[in-house]
């Protein structure tokens, strides 16, 4: 059988073009090296290299196997180095299934220097997850996911126990009108004041968009009409037109230089606040690189207080 030793020695021999040069490399007793081989050569039924010549003259054979010997070697080391950045939490599989519109804004700029400090970390983002994202989780199509509704995903996953949840920060959603819209003269806005408003938002499952499932929905009232948008930038050039009024992170909207005009109400007296999470497999949660994934997420989002 050609077991790694051997590939070594033959290496070393191609390096040193001497047995007594090779078992001194290899901590070896020149006789043990010697025995090595012969005994390589005896499974093989062929001569590796001609006896008693300086230096080194090859066969067919010694030549097919050194050949082997330099492309196996390599691809040994590199697959321990693997396994060592694996085992120290260096190396591994990071795919980030997004199930909020907005995340991209914050997510996408971290990434560079996120991948600087982790380059052998397989980076990806996914978005398309559908209405099922916590079973992407926990099928491992993804290996976190970044989430404001941790307890109906977990719920309909019916294995919460298997994930853990973290949070990453808080923020304000807020309703964005133009400066002529009649509600932009009010202090904040109830239910009742958006039943008169045709509300655009991102094309999403109402149990996933807060205004909806949070403010709307359990007071009973609906927008008098609604309108979609894939794009962000869309939705607001659709406000500043008065062609609507748009939900969105108060954050987000402080990055919308362009759309400064705008004018920012509070949902309720209190304002209508939500939280990100970062959802991982428990046996995942504890890695180096997820752990400084999350970390980095936390900061990069400076946190927002809530209205007392």
């Amino acid at each position: 059988m050609i077991e790694l030793r051997h590939l070594k020695t033959l290496v070393s021999l191609a390096r040193t073009h001497s047995v007594k040069l090779s078992a001194a490399e290899l901590s070896m007793t020149q006789s043990a090296l010697s025995h090595q081989l012969k005994t390589l050569e005896d499974h093989l039924g062929q001569r590796l290299f001609e006896r008693k010549t300086q230096p080194l003259v090859w066969t067919r054979a010694g030549q097919t196997l050194l050949q082997l010997a330099e492309e196996v070697l390599p691809r040994v080391a590199k697959a321990e180095q693997t396994l060592a950045a694996l085992h120290t939490g260096e190396a591994g599989r990071l795919y980030i299934g997004v199930d909020c519109h907005t995340c991209f804004d914050w997510l996408l700029p971290l990434l560079s220097d996120y991948q600087t400090r982790w380059p052998s970390v397989d980076l990806d983002v996914r978005s398309a997850l559908g209405d099922a994202p916590i079973q992407a989780l926990l099928n491992r199509q993804v290996d976190l996911l970044i989430t404001s509704d941790p307890v109906n995903c977990s719920e309909n996953a019916g294995s919460s126990r298997a994930l853990r949840f973290v949070p990453l920060f808080e923020y304000e959603l807020v309703v964005c009108l133009s400066p002529d819209h009649p509600l932009a003269g009010h202090d904040w806005l109830t239910p009742q004041a958006l039943a008169q408003t045709t509300l655009i938002t991102y094309p999403a499952p109402t149990w996933k968009l807060d205004v909806f499932s949070r403010f709307l929905l359990p007071a009973k009232v609906q927008p008098s009409s609604v309108r979609y948008s894939e794009l962000t930038l869309m939705m607001l050039q659709q406000v500043d037109a008065g062609r609507g009024v748009c939900v969105l992170p108060r954050w987000l909207l402080a990055e919308q230089t362009a759309f400064s005009h705008l004018v920012l109400r509070p949902l309720s007296a209190t304002g209508l606040w939500s939280k990100l999470y970062a959802g991982v497999a428990a046996d995942q949660a504890d890695q180096p690189f997820v752990i400084d994934f999350i970390e980095r997420a936390a900061d990069t989002m400076q946190p927002e207080a809530p209205s007392p």
